[in-house]
């Protein structure tokens, strides 16, 4: 990866860090369609291992609005998931994985700004963690269902049980991964290195993110995903 490729990744990287902690999503929808464009053989491993630590801090933040009850069933969901996600990986030749991140950016943003409200049952929190952990082991973008799930819920119960079901499924989808051979050092040296740049998203979201309800957020973020998702698409 160049000087300018790296910088321009960082910069992304701080920026959805920083939609991410404010509104409790964006960050895959937005890493993911500018890191594909230039390295995709770092996906989904780079970006499970940078929303790690960012959403265990978003989790710690907000601690005292986790919806304990409705993440349970997201997880029951998302073991099933995880395996369908890495048959997908699995199935996908390297050169095809410009196309399916796309796809999928495209598909996500587009369910989530058109699809009117709902309200989530025990059902549909099962089916919101299986097609998590299917689109986020295979590309590494899975906040859309998510949301969706509890998108009328006050937003510090959204940003603390998305950031607790990430946290949990990313565990899962890397474990499976690194026993599999998928997770190489490359992927872990270049999260390392983009770090720092996390840490500034993370703790300037913490300024701000008391101050948004996330309706509008979601919207700029959801629309920045569709034009990154085509860029993409066109690139693959």
């Amino acid at each position: 990866m160049s000087t300018q490729i790296f910088i321009l990744v960082a910069i992304t990287v701080a920026v959805a860090s920083l939609v991410q902690g404010s509104t409790g999503m964006g960050f895959a929808l937005i890493v993911a369609p500018v890191v594909g464009l230039f390295e995709p053989q770092l996906l989904p491993v780079l970006l499970l291992v940078l929303m790690l630590p960012l959403n265990a801090y978003v989790v710690w933040r907000e601690r005292h609005a986790l919806d304990l009850r409705g993440a349970g069933w997201i997880t029951i969901g998302r073991v099933a998931g995880t395996a369908g996600g890495f048959w997908v990986l699995v199935a996908v030749p390297p050169s095809g994985l410009s196309l399916l991140i796309g796809i999928s950016t495209i598909l996500a943003a587009l369910v989530s700004l058109i699809i009117p409200s709902f309200k989530a049952g025990r059902g549909a929190l099962l089916a919101v963690g299986t097609i998590t952990g299917i689109t986020e082991t295979a590309t590494g973008i899975g906040g859309p269902p998510l949301v969706l799930a509890y998108q009328h819920r006050p937003a510090a119960v959204l940003r603390s049980t998305v950031a607790f079901c990430f946290l949990v499924g990313e565990v899962m989808s890397l474990a499976l991964l690194a026993a599999t051979g998928n997770v190489h050092f490359e992927q872990f040296q270049m999260a390392l290195f983009l770090l720092p740049a996390l840490a500034v998203g993370a703790v300037a979201s913490a300024a701000i993110h008391h101050r948004l309800g996330g309706k509008r957020m979601r919207t700029i973020v959801l629309t920045f995903a569709l034009v990154s998702g085509v860029a993409v698409l066109f690139q693959g």
